[in-house]
């Protein structure tokens, strides 16, 4: 089968297109034929080596943590799936990823998947929605009524947060960019402030419940979120090379989000697709073969919106 997989760290040039042989799903595991696979930050991150501590891998590797496609084949011991399902799923990080015509997947970490859009835009929910998800719901306990900023929400994160905190009825927040303001409004945000224009202390005038800190901000600013927040508050970040400041006086509580596979939440937020309850944005579709320019896109900054890695049809 092709694949495309990195035998050293470095950079984006380290990444070949190469056959490489068919994985055999073992006890637990169901082999899935990939329709996508997509494209998330800390993918650069491992490939550079950068993340070799939390997320050690064995090389060559294959990356790609996000996959969609149909089941093909089960291993021992699977229950709740057939061949001939399809399915989406969060892979562990430090095994091989779905940038492939196949990969071995945990049955646990798998779900069923949208009916609603086309089985490679599936691939763009997984990682990214379940950040979101887990950031606002399991850290942060948001609650219809509240009011939370969304420190940018200009990124596939962000769209899924905004999403997901209206979902919930709250007040929502969000700073972006000029090229992703727009984007954000049409999410559902009620306020959205160009942090290329407003200082984000100078434009939340009213203390909120929930910071959702997504932006590689500098510390001084992001020392400055928790001031943003009521007495009893949460901030929640995501740029965990950078840990989540707090105030132990107020009781404003800073957390750290390392995100989980989780199949039931994952089939919830499927769940709200398919009702039209969460929309679902791809940027682009890139053949599997030309994932090495899409990390060389995001290496250098040009990469924007949610790109969904297409994998040879069968």
């Amino acid at each position: 089968m092709k694949a495309v997989r990195f035998h050293e760290y470095g950079d984006p040039s380290v990444l070949r297109y190469e056959d490489v042989e068919q994985p055999v799903p073992g006890a637990g595991q169901v082999l899935v034929r990939v329709a996508a696979t997509s494209f998330n930050g800390v993918d650069g991150n491992i490939r550079g080596g950068f993340m070799q501590g939390p997320i050690p891998v064995v090389l060559p590797h294959t990356p790609g943590i996000d996959v969609s496609g149909t089941v093909d084949a089960l291993g021992e011991d699977v229950a709740g799936l057939e061949v001939g399902d399809t399915v989406v799923g969060f892979l562990p990080m430090t095994g091989d990823g779905a940038a492939a015509e196949y990969v071995v997947a945990p049955a646990g970490i798998l779900t069923p998947a949208p009916r609603s859009i086309s089985l490679p835009d599936a691939a763009a929910l997984p990682l990214v929605g379940l950040t979101a998800w887990q950031a606002l719901f399991d850290h942060a306990k948001l609650a219809a009524g509240q009011r939370v900023l969304i420190n940018g929400a200009g990124g596939a994160v962000g769209g899924y947060a905004v999403q997901l905190a209206k979902n919930a009825g709250a007040y929502v927040i969000a700073t972006a960019g000029p090229r992703s303001g727009e984007h954000v409004a049409a999410a559902g945000a009620d306020e959205v402030v160009d942090h290329t224009a407003t200082e984000v202390s100078a434009a939340v005038t009213e203390p909120v419940d929930v910071v959702l800190n997504l932006a590689p901000i500098d510390p001084a600013r992001l020392a400055a979120l928790p001031a943003l927040i009521r007495s009893g508050g949460v901030l929640v970040n995501t740029t965990v090379w950078m840990p989540a400041p707090s105030d132990e006086q107020r009781g404003v509580r800073g957390i750290d989000l390392f995100v989980n596979s989780d199949a039931e939440q994952l089939s919830r937020l499927v769940a709200l697709v398919d009702s039209g309850g969460l929309r679902v944005d791809v940027a682009q579709r890139v053949p599997l073969a030309q994932l090495p320019a899409v990390h060389a896109q995001a290496a250098t900054g040009e990469l924007h919106g949610k790109v969904v890695i297409v994998a040879p049809a069968a």
